[in-house]
């Protein structure tokens, strides 16, 4: 087999495994509350507020896991770490489903916020198997199957929980082992032991993560563009069911059908249009581009009194689907070939703490929007508060690629 046949066979790999994990995750979105209100005696506020906890936990243990997941990579290889979170997301899912007590549910959970944390390293996978001017387009690929994995897992989900609330983690478990089993397979080392770095553990806490962004002259600025970016992402989640509800009067299926177009129209921008529309633009004017249009599609969202309106932002919105592919593409050629996983795992630490701060912060934007400012009334005051945020991550982002060529054809240090 070609060395670009092995490339594309390890992409595919990479695909699938996102695209399972994804789907995975989404199939226990909708059961997962209900699976805690049943260990909660049906009290629906008490089992909002466990659930809550259990959702900042799986975020903090993404934020402490995933800087050792990269650096461990960066001193192991890819395929061993990669291959060693699907076999722990499987019998984690396992566990879930069996689990007798509450305790047993959130040691699940604990465990899932860990071994989930292999995504940076799959970034970096990608990073080393596709040439720079190539990589956009791979990571729309990638940032495709995430799309793809939350609009089919929840839909999945839902079917398989009227069955019973503890099906969709054993079917969440089988696909992470079976695709754990395939990747033993198929999934070749995509980092060989030359360009191989020492492990260190000042490098692979969080803190020492995020100090390895400092020692590169761009990446603070990007990091720093990447984390407001992430933060206006957590938005959605955080409040979109509840606004919807107040203003619109949207049920589950509404909301459900709503949320679906989302994903499906940044699978579409993502899988289809990042490779071609980079190479014509470059990654700095799609960035540029993305974030200019999550702005606009989020102030729709926030000044729309009706839901026909609201959806008119849909298809803005979905411009901002140029940005992941773009930016990574931007970061992965600031850093050397060797440190690939420390990259990823410091931006993915980002993400644990944008995870950790957005539920509590729209949500009392959302409640302090519906009371204390009732003279100004206005429930769409969380997607204002992202469209700002992406307006200040253009303004970083603009300072990060200052002098970056519009092609951006950047080759590795």
């Amino acid at each position: 087999m070609s060395s670009s046949s092995r490339r594309r066979a390890a992409v595919v790999f990479i695909f699938i495994t996102i695209l399972l994990d994804m789907l995975a995750l989404g199939m226990v979105i909708p059961v997962l509350p209900e699976l805690v209100r049943s260990f909660r005696g049906g009290d629906t506020a008490l089992a909002a507020r466990t659930f809550g906890w259990f959702n900042t936990t799986w975020a903090l243990m993404q934020f402490l896991a995933s800087p050792i997941g990269g650096a461990l990579s960066d001193r192991f290889g890819r395929r061993p770490v990669v291959l060693l979170s699907n076999f722990g997301l499987g019998f984690d899912y396992l566990l879930m489903a069996v689990a007798p007590t509450l305790g047993w549910l959130f040691v699940g959970r604990v465990i899932s916020g860990i071994t989930s944390a292999s995504v940076p390293t799959a970034y970096a996978y990608i990073a080393d198997v596709t040439p720079a001017d190539k990589r956009a387009k791979a990571f729309g690929l990638i940032g495709a199957a995430f799309g793809a994995g939350f609009v089919l897992g929840p839909a999945l989900g839902g079917l398989l929980g009227q069955v019973g609330p503890r099906l969709p983690f054993w079917v969440a478990g089988a696909f992470s082992l079976l695709n754990a089993m395939y990747g033993l397979f198929v999934l070749p080392e995509s980092l060989p032991p030359e360009r191989r770095s020492p492990f260190a553990w000042r490098r692979a806490h969080p803190v020492g993560a995020l100090g390895f962004l400092r020692r590169h002259a761009r990446l603070p600025w990007f990091a720093g563009m990447d984390f407001l970016y992430k933060l206006a992402h957590a938005s959605l989640p955080s409040v979109f069911v509840l606004y919807a509800g107040y203003r619109y009067g949207w049920g589950a299926r509404a909301v459900g059908y709503t949320l679906a177009a989302v994903g499906v129209s940044f699978a579409i921008v993502q899988g289809g249009l990042v490779g071609p529309v980079v190479a014509r633009i470059g990654e700095r004017r799609a960035v540029m581009m993305a974030l200019l249009g999550g702005a606009a599609g989020f102030a729709v969202y926030g000044f729309a009194a009706t839901g026909g309106r609201f959806l008119i932002g849909v298809p803005i919105m979905a411009l901002w689907g140029f940005y992941g592919p773009a930016a990574q593409s931007l970061m992965t050629q600031q850093v050397d070939a060797t440190e690939q996983g420390q990259l990823q795992g410091a931006l993915s630490s980002l993400t644990g703490v944008a995870n950790v701060i957005s539920p509590y912060l729209f949500s009392s934007i959302f409640a302090a929007a519906l009371t204390t400012w009732r003279s100004w009334h206005q429930p769409g005051a969380p997607f204002l508060l992202a469209s700002l945020l992406l307006l200040a991550a253009l303004t970083l982002g603009a300072k990060a690629s200052a002098g970056i060529p519009a092609a951006a054809r950047l080759a590795a240090k």
